[in-house]
């Protein structure tokens, strides 16, 4: 795994980490932003700490393990998108956290992300992050699952963030979360 000092990871902060996108999107995840490692290691959900690799693995979303944490190659990326799965952010700019962030970035993310949805059409949009969606949408009532409202051609499912910070969400309670878009997705049964 590799390791870096505060001041390395400091280096990264307000850097973007590209979308990870295939042609055949039925399946994309929104997480808040990129933190430092991410954008270190241009690997979204690379924290070693974050869960969501594992809670892919364990719903059976993805079919072999994937440690992002050094950075995935492109073999892991393939897998991804040869499952239907695409993973982007809200606010592209790399932070320590995710409270960093105004609701005004959260709210021109919020745009950014409808148009990018319009634009590559995946069946299922799910957002990893009740409050971050709250603020981005206007949404100050919404919770977790799925969405009442269409998200442009998509369907919308707001899941619990993976973020070791997320004290709540275990492995398993994420795995099952994300599974239920996974579902409606068609990537899972």
């Amino acid at each position: 795994m590799a390791k870096f000092s505060r001041a390395e990871l400091e280096s990264f902060r307000d850097k973007e980490v590209p979308d990870l996108l295939g042609d055949d999107l039925r399946l994309l995840f929104v997480g808040i932003n990129p933190g430092l490692w991410t954008a270190a290691t241009q690997t979204h959900f690379a924290h070693p700490v974050n869960r969501f690799y594992p809670a892919l693995l364990r719903a059976g979303i993805i079919e072999r393990e994937v440690s992002p944490s050094d950075g995935m190659d492109e073999a892991d990326r393939e897998h991804l998108r040869g499952r239907g799965i695409g993973i982007t952010n809200l606010v592209r700019r790399a932070t320590a956290r995710a409270d960093e962030l105004s609701a005004d970035e959260l709210r021109e993310g919020g745009e950014r992300l409808l148009a990018l949805v319009a634009e590559r059409g995946p069946t299922v949009v799910a957002i990893a992050g009740i409050t971050a969606y709250r603020t981005a949408f206007g949404q100050r009532k919404a919770s977790v699952g799925r969405q009442p409202e269409p998200f442009g051609p998509a369907v919308l499912w707001v899941v619990p963030n993976p973020s070791g910070l997320n004290a709540h969400a275990t492995v398993e309670s994420l795995a099952q979360a994300y599974a239920e878009p996974a579902r409606a997705a068609g990537i899972l049964r």
